[in-house]
């Protein structure tokens, strides 16, 4: 069996910075939640995306449920949410007890349609909070977005958890709304084993979300908590793995597009095949490279094929409105069903930076080998 490419693993720097930070936290003995690590990622991470403060947790989904919570959101109340997603950016909003609808993506960003969302403000008239992704590092038409909120007086939650190092219009994703997430699960495209970052230019929302993360407990001798608290704080040894990350991040993105635009050089000729969208104003990390499919090959058949040559790769996210635990909840689309059609013929190919040239050789060809025996 040859060697497993895999889809997005975790690359730690040539460098070892990870190391050095790793190695500092064991000499001074800060080997719990909280430390110097801790506090100097969050600023150099603030510093990196140009917020103005940030708060490292123990993963991506903590930093939505703070960011809802936050947000003024609680129980009864209608939170608008992109449907092409993760479970993880959903799943907070019942955490509050509150009521998710679900919003379809525009075909020109992946992400969630302005037009759709005006749509769903006709319908809706108390709206608590509003969250968008930037799916696969794709940035979604923020411009548009945020004025229809403001013009409704509605938050923005940006789950950046597969952006960090995009942009839009040349600002860091995850600064444009109220609150930013950021996620370093092992796939993304820096990682800390696990966790995540909230952001936010809201000084003092972040200090209560800070307080929240760490069980609530009240200024006193002995443990009090007038709160309801969580256990949400990043460990400061995982803290310096990210620190040591954050270093190289340009580096990663760099691959991420050389990744990209090798398969699209490579694979952009064969019929039926298109790639994700990538506008003017619209500069993604390429954390995944994807590829829609709308001929007789389909996305099983890339994928089973891939796999008997030991090769990951994966669907798109299965939108939120289809999962059964999530269909009973309202979804507000323009007639015909972006999220479901991306989903359906969409194929995540392996996008890991330890790739090499003859790593994606193997990729396209055996991609190519489909094309040919039709």
């Amino acid at each position: 069996m040859t060697e497993r490419i895999y889809l997005s693993s975790p690359h730690m720097s040539d460098e070892g910075y990870e190391m050095q930070y790793v190695k500092e936290a064991f000499e001074t003995n800060w080997i719990a939640p909280l430390g110097e690590n801790v506090n100097q990622f969050e600023k150099e991470l603030a510093e990196k995306v140009g917020s103005k403060a940030a708060l490292a947790l123990s993963s991506g989904t903590a930093a939505m449920h703070l960011a809802l919570k936050a947000a003024g959101v609680g129980e009864g109340d209608i939170v608008f949410c992109q449907s092409l997603t993760f479970a993880a950016t959903s799943n907070p909003i019942i955490y509050q007890h509150a009521i998710p609808v679900f919003i379809d993506s525009d075909p020109e960003t992946w992400n969630m349609s302005p037009e759709a969302l005006e749509k769903a403000f006709e319908k809706y008239l108390n709206v608590k909070a509003v969250i968008v992704v930037h799916l696969y590092g794709l940035s979604a038409d923020m411009d548009k977005i945020l004025e229809i909120c403001r013009r409704h007086n509605v938050p923005i939650i940006e789950d950046a958890a597969e952006s960090l190092g995009a942009y839009y219009k040349g600002k860091h994703t995850g600064t444009f709304g109220d609150y930013g997430i950021f996620s370093f699960n092992g796939n993304k495209i820096i990682t800390t084993s696990g966790g995540g970052m909230l952001v936010s230019d809201h000084v003092d929302k972040i200090e209560k979300a800070r307080f929240w993360s760490t069980q609530s407990r009240d200024q006193a001798r002995h443990y009090q908590h007038s709160e309801l608290g969580y256990n949400y704080r990043m460990s400061n040894v995982l803290a310096g793995i990210g620190r040591g990350q954050l270093k190289v991040l340009d580096d990663r993105v760099a691959k991420k597009k050389y990744i990209f635009e090798f398969y699209k050089s490579e694979l952009g000729e064969l019929e039926g095949i298109e790639f994700m969208p990538v506008n003017e104003w619209n500069e993604p990390n390429y954390w995944l490279s994807v590829i829609q499919l709308t001929g007789d090959i389909r996305p099983m058949d890339v994928i089973e094929a891939l796999e008997k040559e030991n090769i990951e790769s994966r669907p798109v996210w299965k939108p939120m409105h289809l999962q059964p635990f999530y269909e009973k909840y309202d979804y507000i689309h323009l007639g015909s069903d972006v999220a479901a059609e991306l989903f359906e013929n969409g194929v995540c190919l392996p996008s890991d930076t330890k790739m090499t040239d003859e790593d994606l050789k193997r990729v396209c060809g055996t991609i190519k080998e489909l094309w040919a025996k039709r």
